[in-house]
C-alpha cells in the first residue's frame, strides 16, 4: 500500500468518525418515517445528493436496488421463486426504467429474478460476467435480453460508470475462473464520502485478486460475498475494506448453513455491526453523501446459519435460551476509546498486511496475526496509519 493511498484512507476514516453523530440522528429520522403508514411501502432518494440502497429480502439469494438522481440500478434479482416479489417491490418504488441491471454471475439465486425484470421494465444497460453458464436459465436470460434488443455488456476491472449523484467502479472479476462464484462482477458504489461494495458470490481467490490491484477497497457498507459463506470474506478483505457495517442476504433456516460460523466470528471480533435479511427482512440504507442512515437498527446477530437451524429444531425453551445468549454476547456498536496510556513514539506496534490501522498486540481480532509486521508507533503514524479502536 502506497503512502498516498494510506493518507487517502486515513482522511476518509476521519470523515467517517466526524459523521457518526449525524448518522445516528438521520437513522432515527428514517426509522420514524418508515413507521408512518404510506412511507413504509416506498422509500426513495428524494433529496439532492441522496442515494437509497435497498437490500431486498429474497430468501436464499441476493437482490439490491439502488436509486439516486431519478436513476435505478438493480444488482442481481434473487431466485425464480421470488421473481414476482422483486418486480412488485421495484414497482412500489416507482421504478419504470432500470438504468443499470447487473448480473453478478449466473447462479439461479442471483439471476432468476432478472428475467422477469427484463420483461416488466425498460432496461437501458445490462452488465454481466463474460462466461457461459450451463443452465437453461442462463440461456433464457440471454435470449430475453436479445428479444428486448439489449446487448449484454462485459465490463473490465477499473471501468467506472456515472450513476445518479455518484458512480460505481467494477472491482472484479479479473479474468474468468472455473469457479462460477469467482466470476462475480463486484462493484464499489460511491456517493460523495459514502461507499458501498457489492460482492455477489465472490470468494477468497477473487478477493485476493482485488487486493493485489491496489485499488481502493475501503467501504462504509460491505454486502458480504456468497451469503456469508466460509469461502468468502477473508481477513485480508476485511482489513482492506474496513467496513462500518456488514449486510448479509440469506434465507431463514437455509440448507447451506449460511452465514458460516467462521465469517460471523471475524465480524464479531472486528466489532462490525451486522444486518441480516433472514432476521430483519428488507434493509434500506440512505446516503446523503456524508452520512448513512438505516430503516432499522443492526440486529448484531452473529449466530451461524447452521446454529440457527439447530435452534429452530429445538423446543421453545432452548430457542429462548439461545436467543438470550446471542443477545448478551453481541458486541455493542463501536465506540471510540481514548488512548490514556503513556506510550512513547518509539513503542513497537503491529501493522496488518492490508489494513490502515496499527495495533498494540499481534492477536488483536481486527487483523490476521499470521501476516502482521512490527514497526515503531512513530513509523506507523508517519505512514498514515491510525490506531485500532479495539486494542487501543
Amino acid at each position: 500500500m502506497t503512502g498516498n493511498r494510506k493518507e487517502h484512507l486515513w482522511k476518509e476514516k476521519i470523515m467517517k468518525k466526524q459523521s457518526k453523530l449525524m448518522t445516528f440522528l438521520m437513522s432515527l429520522l428514517l426509522v420514524f418515517m418508515l413507521a408512518v403508514p404510506g412511507n413504509a411501502v416506498s422509500t426513495q432518494a428524494a433529496g439532492q445528493g441522496d442515494m437509497a440502497v435497498h437490500f431486498i429480502d429474497v430468501g436464499q439469494g441476493l437482490a439490491i436496488l439502488v436509486q439516486s438522481g431519478e436513476e435505478n440500478l438493480l444488482y442481481d434479482g434473487g431466485n425464480r421463486a421470488h421473481a414476482d416479489e422483486v418486480v412488485q417491490y421495484l414497482k412500489n418504488q416507482q421504478v419504470e426504467t432500470i438504468d443499470y441491471m447487473i448480473s453478478s454471475h449466473y447462479d439461479e439465486d442471483h439471476l432468476g429474478g432478472l428475467v422477469k425484470c427484463l420483461d416488466n421494465f425498460e432496461v437501458e444497460h445490462v452488465l454481466g460476467s463474460d462466461y457461459v453458464h450451463t443452465s437453461d436459465l442462463f440461456n433464457t436470460f440471454m435470449n430475453t435480453a436479445t428479444a428486448h434488443a439489449i446487448i449484454v455488456e462485459y465490463p473490465s476491472v477499473g471501468d467506472t460508470y456515472e450513476f445518479g449523484t455518484g458512480s460505481f467502479t467494477v472491482m472484479a472479476p479479473d479474468g474468468i475462473s472455473q469457479n462460477s462464484n469467482d466470476n462475480s462482477v463486484v462493484i464499489r458504489l460511491v456517493n460523495g464520502n459514502n461507499s458501498f461494495m457489492f460482492m455477489g458470490d465472490a470468494e477468497e481467490t477473487s478477493e485476493q485478486d482485488m487486493i493485489s490491484t491496489g485499488m481502493n477497497l475501503d467501504c462504509d457498507v460491505l454486502s458480504l460475498g456468497h451469503h456469508g459463506s466460509a469461502s468468502s470474506t477473508s481477513w485480508d478483505l476485511l482489513e482492506a475494506s474496513t467496513p462500518s457495517w456488514a449486510v448479509i442476504s440469506c434465507g431463514q433456516d437455509n440448507s447451506y448453513g449460511h452465514p458460516a460460523a467462521s465469517t460471523m466470528e471475524k465480524l464479531r471480533d472486528m466489532n462490525i455491526p451486522v444486518y441480516r435479511t433472514d432476521d430483519q427482512g428488507t434493509i434500506i440504507a440512505l446516503s446523503d453523501g456524508d452520512t448513512i442512515s438505516w430503516n432499522q437498527e443492526p440486529c448484531n446477530d452473529y449466530t451461524a446459519g447452521d446454529a440457527k437451524q439447530q435452534s429452530a429444531n429445538s423446543d421453545t425453551s432452548q430457542a429462548a435460551q439461545y436467543s438470550s445468549e446471542d443477545t448478551a454476547s453481541a458486541p455493542a456498536v463501536e465506540t471510540e476509546t481514548p488512548d490514556t496510556s503513556s506510550d512513547t513514539q518509539g513503542r513497537t506496534v503491529w501493522i496488518s498486511a492490508t489494513g490502515s490501522k496499527y495495533h498494540s498486540r499481534p492477536d488483536c481480532g481486527n487483523m490476521n496475526p499470521n501476516k502482521a509486521t512490527q514497526e515503531t508507533k512513530a513509523q506507523a503514524l508517519s505512514q498514515g496509519y491510525e490506531a485500532c479502536k479495539k486494542c487501543w
